[in-house]
């Protein structure tokens, strides 16, 4: 039974009908504990959801809703390591990457963990190398910069993490993130490079990834080109690899030793806490890794076992949930107050839209409602000075999420307070307008739905919290749409395709049953070319 369908699904359609009438300032007038019934604490974390535009009521339908879906068996599903990648006949065990070294987690009949436990300790000794300078580069000085070579699930997660514990940085080994297939990505990081002193990380799963492989040739030929007679040296010790298919990077010339492997059972949207975290992990030290680690395991029980009207994920599934499908909400809108957390909305953006951005059901038929949202967000205040007016005033219905930090990670006296004022301002902003306005121009409306975390700060234990949770989240919703989060085949489609195309760009004549468009670019990029050659 498709979950529209549901009595559980038909009574939130009856209920919207009654909510949607009422404004946020009402639904506040009426509660003056409304805060206090409408937040959660876990450990430091706050999660403020009083601004959204529901009641209790709306909260025991959306639970409702997550027993028809039968939520609860889902997540034990996922746990015990069962093929919930189900296209791909995969597991999904993100969550061992995190977990205790005693406690067994299990994928085809097997203990995962004692093969987790050597990848950290192989880190460890790793980072532990670099980082203290003993390992060298070929003309035998220590290495001062790490260049991670991945894209998606092998560049977002470890770069927005390394640019959000940037205050836990070492202070002489720099980290750089390369990825888009253009040169104009490498080739300005590549001219502020020593090649004596620099290492390349390979991110990739299946060491095919077009965009990827392309980088790594240019890197690799950069490096021994400068290396000369060294180059055998610069081979073994500067280039090192982060794969699920060691075979492949083995051919690319990577020593065994040197590379760094994970599991078909790790999605790459769900990879930070694997190896593919190795140069955060570079960055920031292996003990504070490990402090990530903790914090993703302590919301991975919390979400394990608590009841969903006290479950930090379930509950920013299930208010997603009811935004979307029940208050026809389109858009999520990303604002995290931290500079350092710029890069949140684009890693959420792979994160939810790649694993929920889809309209068919795991039996391949048509779901008949919207799933993913639309995810956009930037940092700050800058925000504000961009794309806020539109919400303020451009009549679209468009739910928040805010980041609050109540310490700074760069604390210099008179930012923070300003900071945080501009993030509760705007929350309350949004929320109940300015109903007394002197002219038309000047009115908003409010009512706009938003929640804002609170943390004590941007460390490593709470920002593992926070990521933890949006995987969740993600994962839930998934479950209650009736989709796979943990495949992507409109991704696999233009990989297809732009392979099919590389020989026309490159000269060839257009394959068959080329349509006249791609043709027609093709063949005009290619006259823009010789005529300018």
């Amino acid at each position: 039974m498709s979950i529209n369908t549901t009595p559980a699904w038909q009574a939130l359609v009856a209920h919207a009908a009654k909510i949607k009438p009422l404004h946020l300032r009402e639904l506040f007038a009426a509660d003056q504990q409304r805060f206090y019934n409408f937040s959660l604490r876990l450990g430091d974390i706050l999660f403020d959801y009083s601004k959204q535009r529901l009641s209790s009521e709306t909260i025991r339908l959306l639970g409702d809703l997550a027993q028809a879906a039968d939520l609860p068996a889902c997540i034990e599903r996922m746990y015990s390591g069962e093929p919930i990648n189900a296209s791909e006949g995969r597991a999904a065990l993100h969550v061992a990457l995190r977990q205790y070294d005693d406690v067994p987690m299990f994928v085809n009949g097997e203990n995962v963990m004692p093969g987790v436990r050597a990848m950290r300790d192989k880190m460890r000794f790793f980072c532990d190398e670099v980082r203290a300078g003993h390992w060298r580069g070929y003309a035998g000085e220590p290495i001062r910069t790490v260049v991670n070579l991945g894209i998606g699930g092998s560049d977002l997660g470890p770069r927005m993490a390394t640019a959000a514990l940037s205050a836990f940085s070492h202070p002489a080994l720099a980290v750089h993130y390369v990825s888009n297939l253009d040169g104009a990505d490498i080739a300005p990081v590549l001219e502020l490079l020593d090649p004596r002193t620099t290492m390349f990380v390979i991110a990739s799963k299946t060491f095919s990834t077009i965009e990827t492989l392309t980088n790594a040739r240019t890197a690799r030929n950069w490096l021994l080109t400068h290396a000369g007679d060294a180059s055998d040296s610069a081979m073994a010790r500067q280039i090192v690899a982060v794969t699920a298919n060691p075979e492949a990077a083995m051919q690319f010339g990577i020593r065994p030793d040197y590379i760094f492997e994970f599991w078909d059972w790790v999605g790459g949207r769900f990879s930070l806490w694997s190896a593919v975290g190795l140069p955060l992990a570079l960055a920031i030290g292996m003990d504070n890794f490990e402090r990530l680690l903790a914090g993703a395991r302590d919301v991975d029980e919390h979400f394990r076992n608590a009841p969903p009207e006290k479950n930090l994920p379930i509950l920013m599934a299930l208010i997603g949930i009811w935004n979307i499908n029940f208050l026809s909400a389109g858009n999520l809108s990303i604002s995290p107050y931290s500079q350092s957390l710029h890069f949140l909305p684009q890693y959420l953006q792979q994160l939810e839209m790649e694993s929920n951005g889809k309209n068919v059901a795991q039996n391949g038929e048509s779901l008949g409602y919207a799933t993913a949202p639309i995810i956009w967000g930037d940092a700050g205040s800058n925000t504000q000075h961009a794309y806020f007016q539109l919400l303020h005033q451009g009549g679209r219905l468009i739910p928040s999420d805010f980041h609050a930090f109540a310490e700074s990670d760069y604390p210099l006296p008179g930012h923070h307070e300003r900071l945080l004022a501009n993030c509760f301002a705007q929350a309350e902003a949004l929320a109940f307008g300015n109903p007394d306005a002197t002219s038309a121009l000047k009115l908003c409306p409010g009512n706009q739905p938003s929640t804002t975390f609170v943390l004590p700060r941007l460390d490593p234990y709470h920002l593992g919290m926070l990521v933890a949770a949006y995987e969740h989240k993600t994962f839930v919703q998934g479950m209650i749409w009736g989709i796979n989060p943990f495949d992507q085949w409109g991704v696999e489609l233009g990989k297809k395709l732009a392979a099919r195309l590389l020989p026309a760009v490159e000269g060839a004549a257009p394959p068959a049953g080329c349509d006249s468009s791609t043709a027609g670019l093709i063949a005009h990029c290619r006259t823009l070319r010789n005529k300018h050659l």
